[in-house]
């Protein structure tokens, strides 16, 4: 009986050291001077876009059979970037769904400075983001795109499943809290991802009349000031 436990403790044990190494293959982090190097010292010339705690690049780089991908790099000077960096990353692993934007891997270490430095690896999205075709005016160095009422009604379809895969899918519903166009990203067939959870919420407990009026006073409304989106507080 002695015998037969001790087998059956190394099998496991050997078990979970084959599953900790997967893991890591399926996620192998990438430092720093890689992504310095493949967005030509974070040139502006890649840059893609930017928002309220970082900038994202265009890399040219390999990983998981792709030969460009997007990094968004965290401006830790700014308030709260540290914040959204663990949320965005805890959220991304917890969920997996074909209408949210893939994380690939991530980056933390030190710049060459010696300051801290995180970033976050995504599939990169070569049609951009929903904003940039539905207001190209306001969009600079941006050619004139327009969607049919098709690609619309199929990038509603992409969002809302989403939504539903976000709120209903996992053992904890996440609430995106900054749902807008500039969120919703375009890939190659024009399917919808959507991306950006540096301000996700967990609900972790059921809400009630009163745990939900000691949200409202204490955390308040999370998002872009001036948009609101339907359903997302």
């Amino acid at each position: 009986m002695c015998l037969l436990g001790i087998h059956h403790l190394m099998k496991n044990s050997r078990r979970k050291t084959l599953s900790r190494i997967s893991l890591k293959d399926r996620h192998m982090k990438v430092s720093y001077d890689e992504l310095y190097r493949a967005t030509d010292g974070f040139s502006s010339d890649n840059l893609i876009g930017t928002g309220s705690f970082g900038s994202v690049y265009k890399a040219a780089m390999n990983y998981e059979n792709a030969d460009i991908v997007a990094v968004k790099v965290l401006n830790l000077q700014q308030h709260g970037a540290f914040r959204s960096f663990m949320s965005e990353c805890e959220a991304l692993r917890s969920i997996r769904h074909r209408n949210l934007v893939k994380i690939l891997t991530s980056c933390s270490s030190l710049d060459h400075r010696g300051n801290d430095f995180k970033a976050l690896i995504f599939e990169y999205m070569p049609n951009g983001s929903l904003e940039e075709w539905l207001h190209p005016n306001a969009c600079q160095n941006r050619s004139f795109r327009s969607l049919c009422l098709i690609q619309r009604l199929n990038i509603a379809v992409d969002v809302a499943s989403a939504l539903e895969c976000l709120h209903h899918g996992g053992s904890v519903p996440i609430v995106h809290c900054d749902l807008k166009p500039s969120n919703v990203l375009l890939d190659n067939e024009m399917t919808a991802h959507v991306g950006n959870f540096g301000l996700a919420k967990f609900l972790r407990q059921p809400p009630d009349e009163s745990s939900e009026r000691s949200s409202t006073n204490t955390v308040g409304i999370k998002g872009s000031i001036g948009y609101v989106p339907p359903g997302e507080k």
